[in-house]
């Protein structure tokens, strides 16, 4: 086994935390939709690269089917170095650059040479006193947490919803992390390719997670629930069942083909992600709308403030990559 080999299939095991011996002289891979009514888009700001880190690890610990971990093989990149080939569950297989040696932790992605971006939107975990962790409800809001939660990014778990941008900004900075500024975030989201779409330049169905469905969950809340109708906004924004609908949220990665050659995925579509904006923006559009307030990567609510959060806000963290040495 070559020394670029051993070299990423440790990187292979870090990220599936997952044996990956294999018979002496062989490497052995481990197998791992109506619109919402938010207002128009407005200016953004943003630069790359501001704040300091700390890394935290985290463990890989979700119930329920996960798809097919990333295989790594040797091979030359757009930029040089190795890849990581992406096993999807749907779609065609597709190859992405990885940084080495590795600046970024195996969950996030190097952009421009200097930035970590999370691959994955995030999801929440509390620290128990035990030294465990205990994942935190997608479903529901954080706002009456009394546990220190904390961000994580991984593939094939559902994703946080009904959080505002000061907790997504909390979540993040207690791992070591941050929320991407909006630069950052847009340059990740275009790719190398700097596309309006992370797959391209025009909209192609069913890449990512925006197709809508016929009745908006929010509505279908409500008669389920017998709300007044006019009360449809307010009471019905943040209910739990909202993302629970059939065709609403959809787990992280499910949508394979919604990358670029960062490998970030679901930039578009699935939950909104906050950026960091002290007069609160979100931005990628979500599962029922990617083009009302600016098309494709370039969908930015600013609506709201920061303390805002309804079903359709999410979020992913960024930092700075280590310095090159």
């Amino acid at each position: 086994m070559t020394v670029a080999t051993d070299r990423i299939l440790l990187t292979s095991c870090l990220l599936t935390l997952a044996a990956c011996a294999g018979p002496t002289g062989q490497s052995q891979v481990v197998a791992p939709k109506t619109a919402q009514p938010h207002d128009r888009p407005g200016p953004s700001s943003g630069k790359l690269g501001a704040t300091s880190r700390g890394v935290h690890a985290s463990h890989q610990a979700e119930a329920g089917p996960s798809p097919p971990p990333p295989r790594f093989r040797p091979g030359e990149g757009p930029e040089g170095g190795p890849t990581l080939e992406i096993d999807p569950t749907e779609g065609t297989a597709r190859t992405l650059l990885l940084d080495e040696p590795p600046r970024c932790p195996p969950d996030m992605a190097l952009v421009l040479d200097r930035l970590c971006i999370d691959r994955w939107e995030a999801s929440l975990v509390q620290d128990l006193p035990s030294g465990e962790e205990q994942p935190w409800s997608p479903y529901q809001s954080i706002d009456a947490a009394t546990a220190r939660l904390r961000a994580v990014s991984r593939a094939g778990v559902v994703p946080q919803g009904y959080i505002s941008g000061v907790a997504a900004a909390r979540a993040c900075a207690a791992s070591g992390k941050r929320l991407c500024a909006a630069d950052e975030w847009t340059t990740a989201c275009r790719g190398p390719r700097n596309t309006l779409y992370p797959y391209g330049s025009q909209h192609a169905r069913r890449r990512c997670n925006d197709d809508g469905r016929a009745l908006h969950p929010v509505a279908e809340v409500t008669e389920r629930l017998h709300l007044p109708p006019d009360r449809m906004w307010y009471e019905g924004m943040d209910h739990p069942m909202i993302n629970q609908l059939e065709n609403t949220l959809r787990k992280t990665g499910e949508r394979s083909d919604c990358t670029n050659d960062h490998g970030v995925f679901d930039m578009v579509g699935n939950l909104h992600e906050w950026t960091e904006d002290a007069s609160g923006t979100f931005r990628g559009g979500y599962y029922m709308d990617t083009r009302r307030n600016g098309e494709g990567c370039n969908y930015a609510t600013t609506a709201h403030s920061k303390s805002y959060h309804d079903y359709s806000t999410g979020f992913r963290c960024c930092m700075e990559a280590d310095p090159v040495e």
